[in-house]
């Protein structure tokens, strides 16, 4: 799992897919849409990569591996490093911006200062949620959201940030440390609309634990350790239209033809009218009773 540290943000999904395929796979499944019998991945739920492919690529389409790896592995990028006009135009479609570094630390120390007196584990216990979370900066910030340029261990200011630097400060033990880090992991949530940002703050969820890991114990962490962190993220970093509480795009038109029947010799009268169904509600993981629950 080599990274430029320079370019965080720039994460290599072919990199990721030839060392650990199964990593790649879990990071880009939809718990709320997959079954036991049947993975559904997330979807690209914009329209910014069809000139790729009118249906691969199309909105409502799959994010498959094949898709982001290989001839196609810098399709997906930070906002910081997209063109402007592309930045500009996610802009005005989805009110998509990025927040400074010093925005996002000033607003996650005033929370912070509630939790001061916390223990360890009561800290690694609470919960926090970034809702349109983008790339996720209030939950990790490996990268200064304007720049791209990658941001050292210790100035690092997302709430799993937080956690993870006091569980490497007071614990010693790698058993410990491991159940605590899962412990912050599932207590840490964010929603996004698009899925390549999702996709992205996913990744850097999961090279945030690996960053930890090895300030920690100067050793990279197995591949069942990453495993084991990618299917938390995966649980708990999800898809999701935030005002209406459902999977994106997921909401259908459908037409209703009513016919009433005259009593008379009258033509009977047909009248159409189209209704919107419902999409589908989107579901999180209960961690304390291992059980999906709707949002």
């Amino acid at each position: 799992m080599e990274q430029d540290t320079q370019k965080l943000g720039d994460i290599s999904e072919t990199l990721i897919r030839e060392r650990m395929p199964e990593i790649l796979d879990i990071l880009l499944i939809d718990r709320t849409k997959s079954t036991a019998k049947k993975i559904r991945n997330i979807i690209w739920a914009n329209d910014n990569y069809m000139q790729f492919g009118a249906k691969a690529y199309a909105p409502e389409a799959p994010i498959n591996p094949e898709l982001v790896t290989g001839v196609m592995d810098s399709i997906i990028m930070p906002r910081a490093l997209k063109p402007s006009e592309l930045q500009k135009e996610r802009t005005k479609a989805k009110a998509e911006v990025f927040t400074p570094t010093w925005v996002v630390k000033k607003q996650n120390d005033a929370v912070d200062e509630d939790y001061a007196s916390d223990d360890l584990e009561t800290y690694t216990n609470r919960t926090w949620l970034e809702i349109t979370c983008g790339e996720a900066p209030y939950m990790v910030s490996r990268y200064d959201m304007d720049t791209g340029d990658g941001i050292p261990l210790p100035d690092r200011v997302g709430f799993v940030d937080r956690k993870l630097r006091r569980i490497n400060a007071e614990v010693d033990d790698q058993a410990t440390w491991q159940m605590l880090v899962e412990a912050a992991y599932k207590a840490s949530y964010g929603f996004e609309w698009s899925g390549d940002s999702l996709l992205l703050a996913r990744e850097n969820l999961l090279y945030t634990y690996r960053d930890f890991f090895m300030a920690k114990w100067r050793v990279e962490p197995d591949t069942e350790q990453l495993k084991t962190i990618a299917e938390i993220i995966s649980y708990n970093v999800f898809q999701m239209d935030g005002l209406k509480f459902v999977v994106p795009l997921s909401e259908t038109r459908v037409k209703v033809v009513q016919q009433e029947i005259s009593l008379f010799d009258d033509p009977a009268d047909i009248q159409e009218e189209w209704i919107t169904k419902p999409g589908k509600r989107v579901k999180v993981m209960n961690w304390s009773k291992n059980k999906m629950e709707f949002f």
